[in-house]
């Protein structure tokens, strides 16, 4: 029977349908295929003429040997050459006509094609004396164009991260996951903003001075961002020097600094930028942090396994640092105008305090005057956002609970719709609230009032049964941001549901 090879298949596959083909392809000079942590891994990202490409191996040798074996091959054929194999390291590296950038693509293809780390490693020391984020970004992108498929260069980001930012390969192997993937988002937005005039291009040039001279204007967001990202860092050399467990309760409060840039920073470059990449990389990349730390804390065992996996999280916390420093906060820094600063000011006091660094007062922002859009036509714009009429309507009927609201004038002005328990006739909008009440009842409506108008309380609660359910109410002054009485708001809701979940159905 004819062995049918396709070429589009990965070498992996292959050699699970044809386990000979292993010992061929080694003779051929594929020896990587032997060595199954390789195979598993790089073996399930490469075709056979992708590999032709990178080991430059004569395509015409490969393709006279695997029919001579008793295969027919099948799929895209590539152009058949007579490349020798004879090229040295040296060779594919050093070209003194390429440049930086093409150096660096010749490391990537370097790793890829399954050289040692430690010997790219030692030319790249001797070439580089650092790199910047920037052109490795830059490099990746082309090998995309090249026809490196995308998912071939996500499965190396983990060598390339040893290669330019470790000093290990296991300290970093498990820790930069989704680096590339992050690098090549970021550079996708950018085409991306190119091509829309709602979003123009931006120039980068300053972007690590302007992030600097934002971080240092006292109680600007990200004086309080990088503040926190230093006392982080303390914590986690301390915790490296000491294995001091008591010191992860006070490390977790990373989330509450994750929390404020998935709320404040992810979004707005997203969705007013369109630089979708820290959404999409790094924020699930602090929930994985986030979660695995709690998990950590929780478990009572703490033997060799989980010390390594409590290391390796804390590396992750570590690079995510440096990724904010140098990659996050300067993108923020060119994009962001004085209005989104801010806001992200104003939002971030709504959020604990985070290992010990209050957020200090940003004169500039607290003197100035928060301007919010004109409404369109059926809009009603409020501070926290704008509703049609419509949507504001539909969202009040929604929510399980009876809403009366009375005026400053002790007047009915509205209620939602609905079938209720107390009932609300229409011809009540409008009328003084007494008149609605029995003479019993009215002396207490009116003392309710008139504390709330006095501000001697601020809320009344009244529990009660109405047809055999267990019924709320809650009386509740409303007040403007300077304390003035506005009316009073009356909420009735429905009990039953919590003495079903905390006491059982049969309560």
């Amino acid at each position: 029977m004819t062995k049918k090879l396709d070429l589009n298949k990965t070498v992996f596959e292959l050699t699970q349908e044809y386990p000979e083909l292993v010992e061929i392809m080694a003779g051929l000079g594929f020896t990587e295929v032997t060595k199954k942590p390789m195979l598993h891994s790089v073996g399930k990202m490469m075709t056979i003429p992708k590999g032709v490409k990178l080991k430059k191996i004569s395509m015409m040798d490969v393709v006279t040997t695997l029919m001579s074996n008793g295969f027919e091959l099948m799929g895209d054929m590539p152009v058949m050459d007579s490349i020798s194999r004879v090229q040295g390291k040296e060779e594919k590296t050093k070209n003194p006509s390429t440049g930086r950038k093409e150096q660096i693509k010749a490391y990537l293809r370097r790793l890829g094609d399954g050289e040692e780390l430690e010997e790219v490693r030692k030319d790249f020391v001797r070439d580089f004396g650092e790199v910047e984020a920037s052109e490795i970004m830059e490099a990746e992108q082309e090998l995309l164009k090249e026809g490196t498929p995308l998912n071939e260069v996500q499965r190396l980001c983990d060598i390339h991260s040893a290669l330019f930012h470790g000093s290990t390969t296991e300290e970093k192997i498990a820790n930069a996951e989704k680096e590339v993937e992050a690098s090549i988002l970021r550079k996708n937005a950018q085409e991306e903003l190119k091509k829309k005039d709602q979003f123009p291009e931006k120039d980068y040039t300053d972007k690590n001075v302007k992030a600097s001279e934002l971080a240092a204007i006292p109680g600007h967001p990200l004086d309080t961002l990088k503040k926190e990202n230093e006392a982080l860092s303390t914590l986690l050399a301390k915790f490296k020097e000491s294995k001091d467990e008591s010191l992860l309760s006070e490390i977790r409060q990373l989330s509450i600094h994750y929390a404020k840039k998935g709320d404040l920073l992810y979004p707005l470059l997203k969705v007013n930028y369109g630089i979708s990449g820290p959404s999409d990389v790094m924020w699930t990349v602090d929930d994985e942090i986030r979660d695995e730390l709690r998990t950590l804390a929780s478990e009572r065992e703490h033997g060799k396994e989980w010390s390594a996996e409590l290391e390796a999280v804390l590396t992750r916390a570590e690079e995510m640092i440096y990724k904010e420093q140098n990659i996050l906060f300067p993108i923020c820094a060119v994009n962001f105008t004085e209005q989104d600063w801010y806001g992200i000011y104003r939002d971030s006091k709504d959020y604990s305090v985070c290992f010990g660094i209050e957020q200090e007062i940003w004169e500039e922002a607290e003197n100035t005057v928060t301007t919010v859009a004109a409404a369109s036509e059926g809009e009603i714009v409020m501070p926290g956002g704008r509703l049609t009429i419509e949507q504001l309507t539909a969202l009040l009927n929604t929510i399980p609970m009876e809403i009366t609201f009375v005026d400053a004038d002790n007047i009915n002005r509205f209620f939602d719709e609905g079938t209720k328990v107390f009932k609300r006739p229409l011809a009540s909008l409008n009328r003084e609230v007494f008149s609605c009440h029995p003479p019993k009842i009215e002396p207490m409506v009116r003392q309710i009032i008139g504390d709330f108008r006095d501000g001697n309380r601020d809320l009344v609660e009244v529990w009660m049964e109405k047809e055999e359910r267990t019924m709320l109410v809650k009386y509740m002054a409303v007040r403007d941001g300077a304390g003035k009485y506005l009316g009073t708001l009356e909420l009735v809701q429905d009990m039953e549901f919590a003495k079903e979940h905390f006491l059982g159905k049969e309560a």
